[in-house]
């Protein structure tokens, strides 16, 4: 459309307000009159009319598609890492702990030289996540038994007590104590992939226990009487999850035929021990960064986020937020030395599932509807527009000649149908806006931030938007 024409329809829009808004009642209730006048001043308008016609036809986000966008997000990438195949997370929120695995998957499979289908079981760590998580959250009960009913802490703690979501540090708590065991040791069920019902009952449950742990104090009863209840609590919880997911292996035979058909056998070994022997990791280097520019944040500062978590023993997270081209950069050096990154972002923005892109310019929404969305990224935080709810890896990026990133090959866990067989293609402009965390080992960061890792965490309330990973169902 020609500029002049689009500056034509801005005076018309402009003109056509003062009268809405003149005759609007004082008391701030839409009148007859003004309703009328919304009517007019949409049907004048011919783009209106076309918008319409399109969007009550057809889907909003093919409408709003930009075509150039589509086209200029190949899959192609000047630094790629080898990975094994598209795994599926299906119908739960255990994207962070398939994110965790996909990596350490592939050490894996070259260590044992196994073809690429190979996998580490998911629902072993699912299993002892959930556990693990609700005695965490009897644990956060037993402490915040004076609240009172309706507080907003208790009010939250209460919401998802054993929901699927988690963040990295929770990952590294169960790795540490319960180890790794593959896939075909404790494969998937129908609860692991389809989590709801599950997560629903033991829910119920979860708060059953925390209102009867609630009246033991009211009644007078002691920390040591409450853990003692909570005991029983917690073998119920167990045995619900092992109906649902199966009972986790303590010890296992371990052989194996490697892709150039030669046979190995380990004998009876233990997840932990598994883990030692055949998943090369460096964990404890690792830490998160994030990238939170609201003001109520500082940058090269370390958070945390109270009443999150899962091991009551286990690390507590934290989160060293720095500005964007610092997170960006160790990235950036950690891919070029051939190691895959886990980040968190809020994958729902500007996304097509089906062609696997990720770009802000992928819809045109101001096109469609007449109007501008301005809010940057601290404001889209502050009010609730954005959030971490999805983790995934990246395992390629493609760098312009001066060594700057153009856009980030990303490994999803959402199966082999969507984008380039599971694979995504994130511009660098969606990275800047909806990237919000990456996983990174230490050496890969300045040693003036290396030295804040030192410090005592400033604590987040939970409900903290960096926190919303963890929430998630």
């Amino acid at each position: 459309m020609p500029k002049k024409t689009l500056t034509a329809d801005k005076r018309a829009r402009t003109k056509r307000r003062p009268a809405v808004r003149a005759i609007a009642a004082k008391n701030g209730s839409l009148t007859t009159e003004m309703v009328n006048a919304l009517q007019r001043s949409f049907e004048s308008d011919a783009r209106n009319r076309l918008a319409l016609n399109a969007v009550t036809k057809t889907s909003l986000h093919d409408v709003a598609k930009s075509r150039r966008t589509v086209t200029a997000n190949d899959h192609t990438f000047s630094h790629v890492l080898k990975t094994g195949e598209a795994t599926s997370q299906n119908k739960t929120g255990r994207c962070w702990l398939f994110a965790g695995l996909n990596p350490l998957r592939g050490a894996a499979i070259k260590q044992m030289n196994l073809d690429d289908k190979f996998e580490l079981s998911q629902n072993y760590l699912m299993f002892w996540d959930k556990l693990e998580k609700a005695n965490y959250f009897l644990e956060n009960m037993i402490e915040t038994v004076k609240e009172p009913v309706g507080s907003r802490l208790l009010d939250w703690l209460l919401m998802a007590p054993i929901q699927d979501g988690g963040q990295w540090d929770m990952f590294v708590n169960l790795l540490k104590k319960y180890g790794v065991v593959p896939k075909a040791v404790m494969p998937e069920t129908q609860s692991s992939s389809e989590s709801r019902l599950m997560n629903g009952l033991i829910t119920t449950k979860l708060r059953e226990d925390a209102c009867r742990l609630r009246e033991m104090h009211a009644q007078g009863a002691k920390k040591p009487e409450l853990r003692a209840a909570k005991e029983n609590m917690v073998e119920i919880v167990y045995r619900m999850l092992a109906i649902h997911l199966g009972e986790p292996p303590e010890k296992f035979l371990w052989q194996w035929r490697d892709k150039d058909g030669e046979f190995h056998r380990d004998g009876i070994i233990t997840p932990q021990e598994f883990l030692k022997r055949h998943v090369p990791s460096d964990l404890e280097s690792m830490i998160c960064m994030i990238h939170c520019p609201q003001k109520s944040k500082r940058y090269d500062t370390l958070y945390t986020i109270r009443y999150l978590g899962n091991v009551v023993d286990g690390d507590i997270i934290r989160y060293l937020n720095v500005d964007m081209p610092v997170l960006k950069k160790a990235a950036v050096k950690m891919l070029m030395d051939g190691e895959t990154v886990w980040f968190g972002c809020d994958v729902g923005k500007m996304l097509d599932r089906d062609l696997g892109i990720l770009d802000i310019d992928l819809y045109d929404y101001d096109l469609v509807y007449g109007t501008t969305f301005n809010f940057d990224k601290a404001q889209r935080l502050d009010y609730g527009q954005s959030q971490m709810n999805h983790a995934m890896v990246f395992t390629g990026v493609d760098l312009d000649d001066k060594g700057n990133p153009r856009k980030w090959r990303v490994e999803n866990s959402w199966g082999d149908k969507i984008g380039d067989k599971g694979f995504l293609v994130m511009s660098d402009g969606w990275f800047d806006e909806y990237v919000y965390e990456v996983a990174v080992n230490r050496k890969y960061i300045a040693p003036k931030l290396r030295s804040v890792l030192k410090k005592k965490p400033v604590p987040l309330p939970p409900w903290d938007p960096m926190g919303a990973l963890a929430k998630g169902e």
